[in-house]
């Protein structure tokens, strides 16, 4: 029989080698703990829109969606538009492959526009780019 590490002693032998054994999962932030520094700034870029008359609403992760079997995309922002369309924003810092399949299953699954939202370098004026996802963009 094998004897098993426990994931303890695995990850303390992971950090006194110096190595994490490649790419370190991020995890998710729950929402009650609250949004990473892109979702905020996202955030009041959306609450200022609100002000503008240009949204009439929108929420942070208020939608699970799923799109198979044990396969969930919650997106971070629903948007309804002042025009009643309902469209879902998902912010990336960077984009993995997984992420970028599950958004576009869900943008070719579900009746609603997703937008990929990046923040721009203030070099390049900051800000924000938004890219439509799917067909329906």
């Amino acid at each position: 029989m094998t004897d098993r590490m426990s994931a303890a002693d695995y990850n303390a032998r992971m950090k006194a080698s110096g190595t994490s054994g490649g790419r370190v999962a991020r995890g998710r932030v729950k929402p009650q703990e609250g949004m990473n520094k892109l979702e905020q700034e996202y955030a009041a870029h959306l609450q200022a829109r609100l002000l503008a008359g240009e949204v009439q609403w929108y929420s942070y992760e208020a939608l699970k969606l799923r799109l198979a079997d044990n396969t969930f995309l919650t997106v971070d922002f629903f948007v309804m538009l002042a025009n009643d369309e309902l469209e879902a924003h998902e912010t990336k810092g960077f984009m993995e492959d997984d992420a970028a399949v599950k958004l576009k299953v869900a943008a070719s699954k579900f009746p609603f526009r997703f937008y990929l939202v990046r923040k721009r370098a203030k070099k390049d004026g900051g800000g924000f780019t938004v890219e439509g996802v799917g067909n329906g963009c």
